[in-house]
């Protein structure tokens, strides 16, 4: 999947969802206009995740059925998982890395070029970082935290215990500057949509704004609303 909306993209795993299944969550979300999904969970076996990449794959294609619009699906880190996956013949449209984590040369040799690749780009020094970076296996940047965040408390986190967060300013440099498209999360809600939808990024990225809403498809609805209606 070479083309793809980075501009509403959620993040989630069964972690996240107050204990409603994880397909059931992604069905609202693109209802509500969600353009991209990462299943990311750091307590569901190997089993468990490649079972959900076939429920959410399933979503996605009776979506693009209806309504001919293909909403991009990744996993992020496991590698294994997403071979699997699509060994059992789940379409999964790539992988998203952070700096610990498998290399984006070793995912992009793996998965194809057709494949997508996004990484996390590190918080310190983030702008040099993407404008020195070999660029050629990575598809997409994702960068933050805007806030502080409870779903993935080491978001940000400096080497001193605190934690970094990027203002504005930052993520409007750092979207005019990088070479690919950047998507900006990390405790990301709807008050903060009008302002990040000034800035030079591709799109926003949430967790709980939409996975923990208690009516995913209107969470989703009211952010792309907001994006949509202070895009410049």
């Amino acid at each position: 999947m070479t083309k793809f909306d980075l501009s509403a993209y959620l993040v989630l795993g069964e972690e996240n969802t107050l204990g409603r299944p994880v397909e059931k969550i992604v069905k609202e979300a693109i209802e509500g206009g969600v353009t991209f999904v990462q299943l990311r969970s750091k307590v569901s076996s190997a089993k468990a995740l490649i079972e959900q990449c076939g429920k959410i794959s399933k979503v996605l294609k009776e979506f693009k059925s209806k309504t001919e619009k293909e909403v991009a699906f990744v996993v992020d880190d496991r590698l294994d998982v997403i071979l699997a996956a699509r060994d059992l013949g789940y379409k999964v449209d790539g992988i998203h890395v952070g700096q610990t984590d498998i290399p984006v040369s070793i995912c992009r040799k793996l998965l194809g070029p057709d494949s997508i690749v996004g990484l996390s780009a590190p918080t310190q020094d983030l702008i040099s970082y993407v404008q020195n970076i070999d660029i050629s296996p990575i598809s997409y940047f994702g960068a933050g935290p805007l806030h502080p965040t409870e779903t993935k408390k080491d978001c940000g986190l400096n080497i001193d215990g605190t934690i970094i967060t990027q203002t504005l300013d930052e993520i409007d440099k750092l979207g005019k500057v990088s070479p690919l498209p950047v998507v900006v999360g990390g405790g990301v809600k709807l008050a903060d949509i009008p302002d990040l939808a000034k800035t030079a990024i591709a799109g926003w990225f949430v967790v709980s704004a939409i996975a923990g809403a208690k009516n995913p498809k209107q969470a989703t609805e009211e952010l792309v609303q907001a994006w949509n209606a202070n895009r410049k």
